[in-house]
């Protein structure tokens, strides 16, 4: 009986994928198909629906018989999948919990099927879709994610689906190595990767299709797995394979090998025979079959080979004999509250750091995290040389510190942990970090999803980006992380450029406290110059202060305005501000710090902009402006957008070289030597001088 009943649910997904595919009435062919039943532009994926299905089916026992308090979850490395894990949703009644229109019945199969692919779900597997985990758009680090989600978990299995094509990325491809970085590391759940060979990627065959199935064997035992091999044709010889790599499966971390499903079944399998295996079947196979009879005869002829009528009710519901090894439903992870007080405690992180350096206060704000409940640090390889000394008293690593050469795998590996509801943070070389810009951008999309559809915040996702290219050699500048996801708009962004070791340690606190953001903190190792926190807490709350100690008082308008957007732009500036003070008494100076890029965005561009009346007492309309950024001046340029203050605004910051530099050397052509910034400054009043008052 479990075997005749995964069999079915394989096919009533089948079926259900190909009538979202294709039809746009008769769900259940309840009477003749006609060309009016037939979508006139299919669109959506089936080439690999057959192996998820199959796999979904075969793993619906298990889920049936979940204890309270285990969690299996189901990862999508192929985001193509969505007419499965809408056909599943549908089938386990999931989807109807969340969709209410799309709950089981001749009204929600009908809604099912002539709506996909739907404008607010989606073709492809979206986080709309209840039920299934996805890694998003980005195609690799689904294993690696996956990993993630069972850190400090050992209540959690996560069965990773992972292409054949997309095992020639290199994400994926480090990421069965990469176990080996997390031995003794805790006590983790487990992932079970599951490779569906069906030996074709989007535009011919696979590379993992091409190795002999010994040389397959060798390729994942010399990586430290072991390889089960499971036939999509056969449904009691897969479910005996999955038995057989569950037992196999270690916890994450385990040393020795832990067992690798390899499901094996032809691209597109089901569909007519010319084009079971070819790179065709991606999509569908059949483009036009409401307005080509042959086509028309091909997809009649293969829709009701599945013959829904004994798999679906005449209500739209599964038969009863399907429904024993539906999974049911079961409750979301629990999301961590946000923590309380965050200004609060950030302030007071600040206090304790004064005066102390960045190698002393940022490995005590991370170790105080870690002290309240789950939470994470991942680090390509540079956790020393970014001076964070995370080890104990016997020079050990502390386990909850992970390093691994390899930036996509440390994001990936933080986002499958923020994303099962703990916090983390990746901590790294602010040149290496655009190695990662798509994995954020794909995670900020995923999380917009989340937002529209209503669920839960999660943990922010919480980047601190040290040895800046002021510091570094010409091959090590790259600040152009910030650049490209200030452009993006995500609401949620905060860009924060904290001025020294104290303001970094009140910074990276509130960004770790923080849920459902995009915390990047920008902070040099080597600053040494410290200043007064008395607008510490504004700083913190809006973005933006006035220094008091460097700012005249009672002058509506100043004859200069020194804006610091960064630690090494604070120093330069105050030691500029220092010295007007003492060489131009008379100058009506107003200095100011901004915390966090994003309040300079135009308003109604960035939820955190400054409100017109605020960005004109802190800016005024006639003062000539030096801001300088420890980033591009461009993103400063971007964000002001049609409140540019124009001719007054005179930019600085990072300019590439083009050719190796002295430290000196760099801050000479930047401008933001002393000698460059007292000339630009003299330049700059005796020019505002001359001009009448309006």
């Amino acid at each position: 009986m479990p075997d005749a009943s995964v069999s079915a649910v394989a096919d009533a997904l089948d079926y259900l994928c190909l009538a979202q595919l294709y039809l746009r009435d008769n769900p259940l062919l309840a009477r003749p198909l006609t060309s009016a039943d037939v979508k006139r532009r299919p669109a959506g994926h089936w080439g690999v629906c057959p192996p998820v299905n199959r796999m979904l089916a075969a793993l619906g026992p298990l889920q049936a018989v979940v204890p309270d308090g285990y969690e299996l979850h189901v990862l999508h490395g192929a985001g193509h999948a969505g007419p499965s894990a809408l056909a599943h949703a549908y089938l386990t009644g999931w989807l109807g919990h969340v969709q209410p229109d799309l709950r089981q019945g001749a009204v929600g199969l009908h809604e099912l099927v002539i709506g996909f692919p739907r404008p607010d779900i989606g073709g492809e597997i979206t986080p709309m879709i209840p039920g299934h985990l996805h890694s998003g758009g980005q195609l690799g680090p689904a294993l690696a994610i996956g990993q993630g989600t069972v850190l400090d978990a050992p209540h959690r299995l996560t069965v990773v689906l992972i292409g054949d094509g997309e095992c020639e990325t290199g994400t994926t491809a480090a990421s069965w190595l990469a176990v080996r970085a997390l031995h003794g590391t805790g006590e983790h759940g487990t992932v079970l990767p599951v490779v569906l060979l069906n030996g074709m990627r989007m535009g011919g065959a696979s590379m993992l299709s091409t190795l002999t199935r010994a040389e397959l064997t060798t390729y994942f035992t010399g990586l430290g797995h072991l390889p089960v091999y499971g036939d999509g044709r056969d449904i009691p010889q897969l479910r005996q394979a999955l038995a057989e790599a569950l037992t196999a499966a270690q916890p994450l971390g385990t040393r020795g090998p832990s067992s690798v499903l390899v499901l094996t079944l032809d691209k597109g399998h089901g569909a007519p025979t010319a084009f079971v295996g070819t790179p065709a079947v991606h999509k569908t196979p059949l483009r036009d079959p409401a307005g080509v009879p042959a086509e028309f005869d091909v997809l009649a002829e293969w829709l009701s080979s599945y013959r829904p009528g004994q798999l679906l009710t005449s209500s739209g519901g599964p038969r009863p004999h399907l429904l024993p090894v539906l999974p049911r439903p079961r409750p979301e992870s629990d999301v961590l509250p946000a923590p309380r007080g965050c200004i609060a405690a950030s302030a007071q992180i600040a206090d304790h750091a004064v005066g102390r350096p960045f190698a002393r206060v940022i490995p005590e704000v991370l170790r105080a995290r870690a002290e309240h409940g789950p939470f994470r640090v991942f680090s390509p390889d540079e956790l020393a040389s970014n001076r964070i000394d995370l080890t104990d008293e016997h020079g050990h690593p502390v386990p909850w510190a992970v390093e691994v050469l390899n930036e996509e795998l440390c994001h990936a590996w933080a986002q499958g942990y923020t994303e099962t509801g703990r916090h983390a943070l990746v901590a790294t070389y602010e040149a290496f970090t655009p190695i990662t810009l798509s994995l954020v951008q794909q995670q900020l999309k995923h999380r917009a999803v989340r937002r529209h559809a209503g669920l839960a915040p999660l943990p922010s996702l919480v980047y601190l980006l040290t040895s800046l290219g002021w510091h570094n050699t010409f091959t090590h500048q790259n600040p152009s992380l910030p650049t490209a996801l200030l452009a993006g708009g995500d609401p949620t962004l905060h860009v924060l450029t904290p001025a020294d070791p104290a303001r970094t340690a009140a910074a990276l606190t509130f960004a770790l406290r923080k849920l459902d953001r995009c915390m990047l903190v920008i902070a040099g190792k080597h600053t040494a110059v410290h200043h007064p926190l008395a607008t510490l807490d504004e700083e913190l709350r809006h973005g933006i202060a006035i220094w008091p100690h460097f700012s005249h008082t009672g002058a509506d308008e100043p004859d200069l305005i020194l804006t610091s957007a960064g630690d090494l732009p604070a120093e330069a500036l105050t030691t500029l501000a220092q010295r007007i003070r003492a060489e131009r008494p008379s100058l009506r100076l107003r200095y100011i710090h901004v915390h966090d890029l994003t309040v300079l965005a135009e308003e109604g561009i960035h939820p955190f902009a400054l409100a017109p009346g605020a960005f004109a007492r802190h800016f005024g309309t006639r003062a000539p402006i030096i801001l300088a950024t420890s980033g591009h001046p461009a993103d400063i340029h971007a964000l002001l957008g049609h409140r540019h203050p124009g001719s007054r605004l005179t930019l600085l910051g990072y300019r590439d070289p083009g050719r190796p530099v002295s430290q000196d050397g760099l801050r000479r052509l930047c401008g933001l030597d002393d000698a460059s910034l007292w000339q630009l400054a003299e330049t700059l009043t005796d020019a505002s001088e001359e001009m009448p008052a309006p």
